[in-house]
C-alpha cells in the first residue's frame, strides 16, 4: 500500500473527543490551540442538529474551548447543503430545533406543513406525537423523508435518551418509507465539510470516538482515521467491526504533536 500523504487538514467529532458531559477532555484545548496557530483548515463536527454553530461556539467557549463559528459543522448544515443541491428554494415540514430551522432558512427554504417537498426530522428536546403524526401523513401524501442523522440514542446525565434515529424508525414503521440520513456515517457530511474549508480527503484526517459513525464516515470519505478511547467505543469492541481506524490513541492529547 502506498504511503499516505501528510495530514494538512483535520476534522474532529465533538462529544467524546473534545468534551464529555459538558467538561473538556484533557488535551482538547491544546489541540485546538495548535490547530488555530498552525493555520491548517479544520472542522469540529457534531451529528446533533439542535444547536446553531453560533450556539455551539458560545457553549464551547464557556468550557474554555475556542472554536471559531466557521469551524463548526453540524448535521443540520450538511442536511441544508444537501437539500439546497437537490431542490433549491424548496419547502419542508421540520421537526427540530433552531440549529435545523436556521440552517434551512439560511438556504432560502420555506418551512410549511402545506404540501412540502420534504419532511425533515432532526434532534429536539421534546418530540411531539402531534408533529410525528403530521409527518407520517405528509410522507404518505408524497413528501420525501430526510433525517439529519441516524443516532438512535443520545447521552444525558440520567442515561441514554431516544434520539433522531429512533423517531425515524417509528415514522418508517408507520409509512413504509425509509429516510435519507445526511449526517454521519454518511460520507456526504464529511465531503460537504471538506468542501466548506477547501480541503481534500487525501490529505485530511477524521478523529472520532465511535467506530460506527466517525471512523466509518472517515474511511468512506477517503480520509485517515483516528479513534480516541475517551468516548463510546471501547478497545475490546474494535475487533467486532469489519474495518479498522488508521490508528487508535488514548485521547486527543496524543494527537497534539501530529499537527
Amino acid at each position: 500500500m502506498a504511503d499516505r500523504k501528510p495530514i494538512e487538514s483535520w476534522l474532529t467529532d465533538m462529544d467524546g473527543v473534545l468534551i464529555h458531559e459538558g467538561v473538556p477532555i484533557p488535551g482538547a484545548d491544546a489541540f485546538l490551540k495548535k490547530l488555530r496557530e498552525s493555520g491548517r483548515p479544520f472542522l469540529v463536527l457534531t451529528n446533533n442538529s439542535i444547536y446553531t454553530p453560533r450556539d455551539l461556539h458560545a457553549r464551547l467557549r464557556r468550557m474554555g474551548l475556542d472554536v471559531p463559528i466557521d469551524n463548526i459543522w453540524t448535521s443540520a448544515l450538511a442536511t441544508a447543503q444537501f437539500l439546497d443541491d437537490q431542490r433549491p428554494g424548496g419547502t419542508a415540514y421540520v421537526i427540530g430545533e433552531a440549529g435545523l430551522t436556521t440552517a434551512l432558512h439560511d438556504i432560502g427554504y420555506i418551512l410549511t406543513d402545506h404540501e412540502p417537498d420534504y419532511v425533515v426530522l432532526g434532534e429536539t428536546r421534546t418530540y411531539s406525537f402531534e408533529a410525528m403524526t403530521k409527518a407520517v401523513r405528509l410522507i404518505n401524501d408524497g413528501a420525501r423523508f430526510i433525517c439529519t442523522n441516524p443516532d438512535e440514542t443520545g447521552p444525558s446525565t440520567e442515561g441514554p435518551l431516544p434520539a433522531t434515529g429512533a423517531v425515524a424508525a417509528l415514522i418508517t414503521k408507520a409509512t413504509g418509507k425509509k429516510p435519507y440520513f445526511a449526517g454521519k456515517p454518511n460520507p456526504l457530511m464529511m465531503r460537504t465539510g471538506l468542501n466548506a474549508i477547501g480541503a481534500h480527503s487525501e490529505t485530511s484526517a477524521m478523529i472520532g470516538d465511535r467506530m460506527d459513525t466517525d471512523v466509518l464516515a472517515g474511511i468512506e470519505a477517503g480520509m485517515q482515521t483516528f479513534l480516541v478511547l475517551t468516548g463510546l467505543t471501547r478497545p475490546e469492541q474494535v475487533e467486532n467491526f469489519p474495518y479498522r481506524p488508521s490508528k487508535i490513541v488514548d485521547s486527543i492529547a496524543d494527537l497534539v504533536d501530529r499537527i
